[in-house]
């Protein structure tokens, strides 16, 4: 389920379609309660931020 969680947010950060959403935004729709919770797994997993992988999708 937390990877369904991880993968949903990476897709939805990635996605031209979702640029005007805020990360907390994108971390609630993708199923997590917590923004620090989401961060740290979220970096855990792909070894960087949100943040970093939202801005290296828009180069």
């Amino acid at each position: 389920m937390l990877d369904t969680r991880l993968t949903s947010a990476h897709r939805l950060l990635t996605d031209r379609l979702w640029d005007e959403r805020s990360i907390s935004s994108i971390a609630f729709e993708a199923g997590f309660g917590d923004l620090p919770c989401f961060n740290r797994t979220f970096r855990r997993r792909y070894g960087a931020t949100p943040s970093e992988i939202r801005a290296a999708a828009r180069r």
